[in-house]
């Protein structure tokens, strides 16, 4: 599959890959920053999001895939590599399967684990919600579900403008969240290549009991802690991450 894509810049190639119900134009200000200091700035939307196709099911093995057939269209043999969250599992899939595709790896807030389920009520409350419904009666409706208003928010981001549903492919995603929260590590692969973890100082999703299980596919990472940020880093502390992006994928 072919994927929806962003592409700023000129320069050495770098992929950003977004989390779960996120869109490339997500990285829209951290995209066109990183592309005026010389890369190639390429952001995917993964299927079932944004503007790519939609598929019944999917996994990181398939979504990886995508990714690779995406690069190959645009004629990118390799590139520096930026995940978050879902995304991050996606890089880290790329670089343990296609190691060749994958510079540097930045994967942030998301280690190589099965997270425990965390999404089902709020997709049971999104498939819920007919046709036409406002936009207000729609939060409210996630609300019984979802009680952070920016998380909502964010989700409602993926509605069609005149409310007529959604522009996900949400099926495929409800099909699929075993895979999207589980993780199969590849048998026996390793990535040798740079790697830097991110964390939000807010967030729990690298525990420092999956140091090891990181270290063991990936030993050439590093860690490194954002103060201030919870799950989604670049949106929590954006000057922040951006620089360290900077400083780990230099121009």
């Amino acid at each position: 599959m072919e994927l929806g894509a962003i592409e700023q810049g000129e320069g050495p190639p770098l992929l950003l890959l977004h989390g779960l119900f996120g869109q490339a134009r997500n990285f829209g200000a951290l995209q066109r920053r990183l592309a005026a200091g010389g890369r190639y700035v390429l952001a995917l939307d993964l299927a079932n999001h944004g503007a790519s196709p939609h598929a019944p099911a999917i996994d990181y093995r398939s979504m990886a895939a995508d990714v690779a057939e995406s690069l190959d269209a645009r004629g990118v043999g390799r590139a520096d590599v930026m995940g978050h969250s879902m995304g991050g599992k996606v890089a880290m899939m790329l670089a343990l399967t296609h190691p060749e595709r994958v510079g540097r790896l930045l994967v942030s807030d998301i280690a190589p684990t099965a997270y425990p389920a965390r999404w089902d009520g709020l997709v049971a409350a999104m498939r819920a919600i007919p046709p036409g419904t406002a936009r207000a009666e729609a939060d409210a409706r996630l609300a019984t579900a979802e009680p952070d208003p920016g998380v909502r928010a964010f989700i409602l981001t993926n509605r069609r403008p005149d409310g007529s549903g959604w522009r996900i492919g949400l099926e495929g995603i409800a099909a699929s969240l075993p895979a999207i929260m589980g993780w199969e590590m590849p048998e026996g692969a390793r990535f040798e290549g740079t790697s830097l973890f991110v964390s939000g100082e807010r967030s729990n999703y690298i525990r420092a009991e999956d140091r090891p299980v990181i270290r063991s596919a990936f030993p050439a990472a590093r860690f490194l802690t954002v103060k201030g940020a919870g799950h989604w880093v670049h949106a929590d502390q954006p000057e922040g991450f951006a620089a360290v992006m900077e400083g780990f994928f230099p121009g």
